[in-house]
């Protein structure tokens, strides 16, 4: 990113300095390419995770069998940036109930796409609330036995676990560097060989063949193609080292205040959970957590802000109580057995506070 700031040259330039920026923004296409089994060709860059999940959600796309979807169907525990719909009107968007354990209905999946024309259907690799993993390969099944083309939002599941789009049966999929350590604002699309159709969101220039206007932001990518090629390196023993940790604290947490953790009966992201207790408020929690040093969220880290139910929980089935108390612990790269043993302590303290009420 360093080397990438100190260049002059516009991507989309001829003159020497054009053409190595345009080297670093290739390079960086590659490796994403090359890590989630996307051509490289039909990797698209753009601002971030959203705007990247706007251009996914796009009315005309268009399969190798060469009929435009018409509506769209979304699991009930998506980001808030897939639940809006991209650009589909609100009367051509359809709900996928979920689970108590907040795994998708396939069941359900499967009625309504028996009931409308062909659709495209969202349903992330892994919720960013509870870790809980989607069967997105048995999803495309059902969806590609429909007509219909699968957009999976794999923000959360990058640099965590294997994600591949052609294993996956994915059409489209969606990436955030800095889930993966690299910069905040850059984000990403791969599209599957044969899907056409895709409209982009911001129109002007001809950047990224048209799909994405807008001169590229050349450090951040070539901070995500960076970190990309680290987190790839470094998943297998990361992801077992995370586990382990992630599992001693939750057994830290469940013994205090009566806690509880959601979706730990599916499988989940290695770093990723969700908890409560009883009478817990999240912003209590997040408030207490941070006193201690300990940087916790209530719910998704988008809307950590807001104090409202958790959209996700109560999509499980959960009651608004206990939806407003849910809070979020995530561990990185970074995270060791000391931080572990140091938000234990700081639950400690807060659970004793909620034991005294």
């Amino acid at each position: 990113m360093l080397a990438a700031y100190e260049l002059i040259g516009n991507p989309s330039s001829v003159h020497a300095e054009g053409r190595e920026a345009r080297r670093l923004v290739e390079e960086a296409r590659a490796r994403l390419a090359t890590a989630v089994g996307a051509l490289p060709r039909n990797i698209v860059f753009t601002s971030a995770g959203t705007e990247a999940n706007a251009l996914a959600l796009s009315p005309g796309l268009r399969g190798p069998s060469g009929g435009p979807v018409e509506r769209l169907l979304v699991s009930a525990v998506e980001h808030a940036s897939v639940l809006t719909g991209g650009r589909f009107p609100a009367d051509r968007i359809g709900q996928i109930r979920v689970t108590r354990s907040g795994v998708i209905d396939l069941d359900h999946l499967k009625a309504l796409l028996s009931d409308g024309p062909p659709a495209l259907v969202s349903v992330m690799a892994a919720n960013n609330e509870t870790g809980a993993l989607q069967p997105v390969a048995e999803a495309a099944g059902i969806v590609h036995g429909a007509g219909g083309l699968l957009h999976v939002d794999a923000i959360q599941a990058l640099g965590k676990i294997p994600f591949d789009i052609k294993t996956m049966g994915a059409d489209l999929a969606t990436f955030s560097a800095h889930k993966i350590g690299g910069p905040k604002g850059v984000g990403a699309l791969a599209v599957a060989e044969g899907v056409a159709g895709l409209a982009p969101v911001l129109r002007g220039g001809g950047q990224e063949l048209n799909r994405r206007a807008g001169t590229e932001n050349v450090a951040g990518i070539a901070g995500f193609g960076a970190a990309v090629r680290i987190a790839l390196q470094a998943l297998p023993e990361d992801a077992e080292r995370m586990a382990t940790l992630r599992d001693h604290l939750e057994n830290g947490i469940r013994r205090i205040a009566g806690a509880m953790v959601f979706s730990d009966d599916v499988k989940r992201l290695p770093n990723t959970f969700l908890f409560t207790a009883p009478g817990l408020k999240a912003e209590t929690a997040v408030i207490g957590f941070d006193l201690e040093g300990i940087a916790v969220s209530s719910g998704s880290a988008c809307s950590s802000g807001k104090v409202q139910p958790s959209h996700v929980l109560s999509a499980m089935g959960y009651d608004a109580t206990v939806a407003q108390g849910g809070v979020r612990l995530s561990l990185g790269w970074s995270t060791g057995p000391d931080d572990i043993n140091r938000a234990l302590e700081a639950w400690r303290k807060l659970g004793n506070t909620l034991l005294r009420a």
